[in-house]
């Protein structure tokens, strides 16, 4: 009897929306904000540029702007990319919401909760063999593998700690790809 996996299966993190911003309102007592549709502000200074994205406040819905680019010269920004600041492409939006960078300079953190599922193929687990699970994540979406383990597969996460052979700690946050063994039942 072989103790080596059989049957690998992918599964994959997707976002379903983009995320909340963890953002304090200056007119209300609210910590949360939302891209909305996902806008650009750009403006012209001279040579200088500058580029906002647009963020509102979920509860008085007061608009306030994220620098993403701040007194650049024009030609220091690719065509295509200004192009897509001035039609609010949405997959820059969603790249400018996504990088760490923007994210720490404008002192806001993301709020995740319902904005992504998880992809699962159906498979028996009731084999006698080591099923060898591998996650992938479309974007960076912070979850705890026990957690992500727990609802695909529906076990509990007592059972998680016990039937899981994985290759990161289970009980730390992760948004990169990572692989697990669910091992047999005794």
């Amino acid at each position: 009897m072989s103790s080596q996996p059989h049957t690998v299966l992918p599964w994959v993190v997707r976002r379903t929306r983009l995320p909340l911003l963890s953002l304090r309102c200056v007119d209300c007592p609210s910590e949360s904000a939302t891209t909305g549709a996902g806008r650009f502000r750009v403006n012209a200074n001279g040579k200088l540029l500058h580029v906002w994205l647009l963020v509102r406040c979920v509860s008085c819905d007061r608009t306030s702007k994220l620098a993403v680019h701040e007194r650049v010269p024009v030609r220091a920004i690719d065509p295509a990319t200004l192009d897509g600041y001035h039609d609010n492409d949405q997959e820059l939006v969603a790249s400018r919401l996504l990088d760490p960078l923007i994210a720490r300079r404008n002192r806001f953190s993301l709020d995740w909760t319902g904005a992504w599922e998880l992809h699962t193929p159906q498979a028996r687990l009731d084999e006698r063999w080591p099923v060898r699970v591998e996650v992938g994540f479309d974007d960076p979406v912070p979850v705890r593998p026990e957690r992500l383990i727990a609802q695909g597969l529906g076990f509990s996460r007592n059972e998680v700690l016990r039937r899981i052979k994985c290759d990161v700690p289970p009980r730390r946050t992760r948004s990169a790809g990572f692989t697990f063994t669910v091992m047999a039942v005794d």
